[in-house]
């Protein structure tokens, strides 16, 4: 596989000019030119429903992400394209399950056409380093964790020429790992409302936006990343209640890359393509109309990587971090509610701090999504006593709430 990877191709002037105002802008809220994810799969007793745990199993599965985009020169007008990856891949099991992944991966390394390199193997500008751990893991070791008698593991790392990512970013997944198992929050007295007419009472307000306003956008939900990255089983369930992918021999995630990295590549670009792509929806007009009439302060607290609300003209305060479990936002003083849009179970540390502050929260979220032509209920985790929901599309509340606020004053 050669780099650049080209994942837009012809950039339009608008184009070009939205990635140096809004992605690869220096200083700015974070590294915009860099899409990172994470997930960690353990087996224990609290995810036994989803990971099918019994007495004696600890099989464990993580992946890691890093790519880093930029403009690549074409004959023509440049292109957006992917310049940096970084994947890592670890798996835990009894070592008989171990022995025949390893066996799987260098299947696929011939099949892919990956040359021997060293302790390494090499195809264009890509590296493989696999990892074989019969023993305990280092990591294991350091953080004082014992896997089960007859376990072994293995770590499989793949990175674009010239890249040795750093100690931070190697350890990432394992500080992920160490932070333990999320607990799920029970919904409090809640109070669900038509509308967010009631905001009226609770004026200047601040907002905390989830993947709600992107899935507007025509950005995939998340889910379609626990997809590619086979997070979860494929079954024609509900995104949310497949199992974890957990057994090295049902998981094809390293198969599917070195055997075809062009190929899975184009899916792991989605996300960011999508992104780039994504154009800004009315729910953020009606944001930006809001915060110019002094109806919504502070910065747009967000956890989406599209940069959406920038491109409204809005500031951002970007919350998805892995170095936090609870993430500082910039609240401002006066602000008498939180209107938290499209956000569901991870990420309620803002809500919680807001009502700390005597701060009324208020939720819009459909409490599910449609998938395959079928909407799937996906009922909220934040809610807490005194909180109100209102559950129609933010397309849909944020717009009448711009109108009726302004027509109020009108009047």
């Amino acid at each position: 596989m050669e780099l650049p990877f080209i994942v837009v191709d012809q950039l339009t002037p608008q184009q070009e000019r939205d990635w140096h105002a809004h992605f690869g802008t220096s200083g700015a809220d974070r590294p915009r030119d860099i899409e990172e994810g994470i997930w960690r799969r353990t087996q224990e007793p609290a995810t036994a429903a989803q990971s099918g745990w019994q007495p004696g199993d600890a099989r464990r599965r993580m992946v890691h992400y890093r790519y880093r985009y930029g403009l690549a020169a074409t004959t023509g007008a440049p292109a957006l394209a992917l310049r940096q990856m970084y994947l890592y891949h670890h798996a835990a099991a009894p070592a008989e399950e171990i022995g025949a992944h390893w066996d799987a991966v260098r299947a696929a390394l011939h099949d892919g056409g990956w040359k021997p390199d060293g302790g390494a193997w090499k195809r264009g500008d890509l590296h493989v380093v696999p990892t074989l751990h019969s023993a305990a893991h280092p990591e294991d070791l350091r953080a004082g964790r014992t896997l089960p008698p007859g376990y072994a593991c293995l770590d499989v790392q793949i990175t674009s020429s010239g890249y040795v990512p750093p100690p931070a970013t190697r350890r990432r997944p394992w500080d992920v790992l160490a932070s333990g198992v999320r607990q799920k929050a029970a919904p409090g007295m809640f109070r669900r409302v038509p509308d967010l007419a009631a905001l009226a009472d609770y004026l200047p307000f601040q907002v905390e936006i989830g993947c709600g306003t992107s899935w507007e956008a025509g950005i995939p939900a998340l889910h379609r990343l626990r997809e590619i990255y086979r997070v979860t089983t494929r079954e024609d369930d509900a995104p949310g209640a497949r199992d974890f992918v957990l057994r090295p021999q049902d998981d094809p995630l390293l198969r599917e890359f070195l055997a075809a990295p062009e190929e899975k590549a184009e899916e792991c670009v989605e996300l960011y393509r999508a992104c780039f792509l994504a154009r800004p929806t009315p729910a953020l007009y009606a944001l930006k109309e809001l915060h110019d009439a002094g109806y919504m302060v502070g910065p747009v607290i967000t956890n989406n990587f599209d940069v959406l609300p920038a491109r409204v003209g809005l500031r951002e305060c970007f919350m998805r971090r892995y170095d936090q479990s609870v993430p500082e936002a910039e609240f401002v003083d006066g602000a008498k509610a939180l209107l938290v849009v499209g956000l569901h179970a991870d990420r309620r540390q803002v809500a919680a701090r807001a009502r700390e502050r005597g701060m009324k929260v208020i939720h819009c979220d459909p409490e599910g999504f449609w998938h395959g032509g079928i909407f799937h209920p996906y009922p909220l985790e934040g809610p807490q006593d005194g909180d109100l929901v209102c559950t129609a599309p933010a397309g849909q509340a944020l717009p009448a709430l711009a109108q009726y606020l302004l027509e109020k004053v009108a009047a």
